[in-house]
């Protein structure tokens, strides 16, 4: 018996389980699983090294899933994925939406071209808890402002849908298209490669995304609400990359932590871990209705900011030797592993653009090049609420102390000293501002500063005078 072939074009949403596409196309026929790297239209926002490090690693993963069928291409979506579906003589062509500006121009374009040819096109929603066009505010307009756009835009709605199961009747089809490694998605060189380092710290894939929500559920769900921002602590899902790749979808999340959280009683954490999927939901409903979020200041204000130039401080920055430990912990952690965890995510951005008055931008494309989990709208929109000039952010005057953030967030200096081998000896109280330690207390703990370990790259107080005299020139 011959089924009508339908394509299921795999994008963010690299998984067989809670897949909207890939149930439709499965009940309507024969389905060939596809995959395209198309760089040619995500322009300058084309993924950067720690993203196609895990892209790689998922498409391999989802491929042995789908019994080696995938097909894989590369170039220009909006003339590869209808020329592979005249091919195969396709019925239709499944895809579950992405919601950044360039991919909504295209697949605009795809879905024109299809039709032309004859092609069905279904998109589904397996991104998202709530469409970004659904949750506007009673005048038609979207929410600026992160609380009322989730206590009563989004929790007003209709609950997430349930989760998917996957799909028990797949009929994969084969087609002669790239290998995978044929995508070039890593440099060959130079050896030993960079991104190496980065495979001991996860196990990527569906798979491993399923084991890491349950372990976050059962270790790390519990005193979430205060534990999440201790660095070295476990009170953090680490599911952000998972979640961007859609190796599990964010309606699994919140299902499986509700059923988690309401039967242990657990009402706070729970209530603290869904808002942080409704800050997802935010940022991607910012990014739909503001296209311009990852180039333009959201508070037009800003656009008088005297940033500064100053080249060696960023690069500083970049490797981890600001002088600051918490500060280079995170810097380093990011290079190592491809996270960071969110509450230095705020500290190093604070310091960025409020101690070294550099702009947003510079750490907004850092973070683009190292995060695996490098993600349009939560990169811009996160960017933009630490500098002062997004939506609902922080107020340009609340300069962190990296010194007492360090105290407070790594008393133990675990963090740290796991990022910092340099300072391990360092006892506690001078950990977080050791040019404030006695040279025989630097001595025994093996650290000469300007040598060993950088002195600081700014003096916090002098700093703070500076920032906020930098940011008056706002206010006229």
């Amino acid at each position: 018996m011959s089924y009508p072939i339908h394509i299921v074009w795999f994008r963010q949403d690299l998984r067989l389980a809670d897949n909207p596409a890939l149930t439709a196309a499965c009940k309507a026929g024969a389905v060939l699983p596809a995959y395209i790297l198309d760089d040619i239209n995500a322009g300058a926002w084309k993924m950067g090294g720690a993203s196609r490090f895990w892209l790689l690693h998922s498409l391999k993963a989802l491929n042995a899933s789908l019994d080696g069928k995938m097909v894989f291409l590369a170039g220009d979506a909006s003339k590869l994925l209808p020329n592979l579906a005249k091919d195969v003589k396709a019925s239709g062509v499944y895809w579950n939406r992405c919601y950044e500006p360039w991919h909504i121009s295209r697949d605009a374009r795809i879905k024109q071209s299809l039709k032309e040819d004859g092609i069905e096109a279904h998109s589904f929603n397996g991104s998202l808890l709530w469409e970004p066009w659904d949750v506007l505010k009673e005048d038609g307009t979207p929410y600026r402002v992160f609380t009322p756009f989730y206590r009563k835009g989004c929790l007003s709605k209709a609950a997430p849908r349930a989760p998917l199961p996957a799909p028990d009747d797949l009929r994969l089809l084969s087609y002669n298209g790239m290998s995978l490694s044929d995508l070039n998605l890593l440099p060959q060189k130079p050896e030993p490669r960079w991104d190496k380092k980065m495979e001991a710290h996860w196990q990527i894939g569906e798979k491993g995304a399923i084991k890491a929500l349950h372990d976050f559920l059962d270790n790390g769900l519990k005193d979430y609400k205060e534990g999440r921002d201790y660095m070295a602590g476990s009170n953090v899902s680490r599911l952000s990359s998972r979640l961007h790749f859609g190796e599990v979808s964010p309606n699994q999340v919140w299902h499986a932590a509700r059923h988690k959280g309401e039967s242990e009683g657990w009402s706070k954490d729970l209530d603290h871990f869904c808002s942080e999927l409704g800050w997802r939901e935010f940022s991607h409903s910012l990014l739909y209705h503001f296209p311009d979020l990852p180039e333009k200041n959201l508070q037009s204000r800003f656009d008088a900011f005297p940033w500064d130039r100053n080249h060696e401080a960023l690069e500083r920055w970049k490797r981890g030797q600001t002088g600051y430990p918490v500060v280079d912990a995170a810097m380093r952690e990011l290079w190592e592993t491809g996270y960071m965890h969110n509450r230095a995510r705020m500290i190093v951005g604070s310091f960025l653009v409020k101690h070294l008055l550099i702009h947003w931008r510079h750490g907004e494309d850092w973070f683009w090049d190292c995060l695996c989990d490098a993600d349009l709208a939560n990169n811009a929109a996160s960017w933009q609420w630490i500098a002062g000039c997004g939506a609902d952010a922080a107020p340009y005057f609340r300069i962190f102390n990296p010194v007492t953030q360090g105290e407070k967030f790594d008393p133990d200096g675990n963090y740290v000293r796991r990022f910092i081998p340099e300072l391990k000896e360092m006892p506690n109280q001078y950990l977080h501002k050791p040019w404030e330690a006695s040279p025989l207390i630097l001595k025994a703990a093996g650290v000469e500063l300007g040598k060993t370990y950088p002195l600081p790259v700014v003096d916090h107080a002098a700093a703070r005078e500076r920032a906020l005299a930098a940011f008056s020139k706002t206010k006229g």
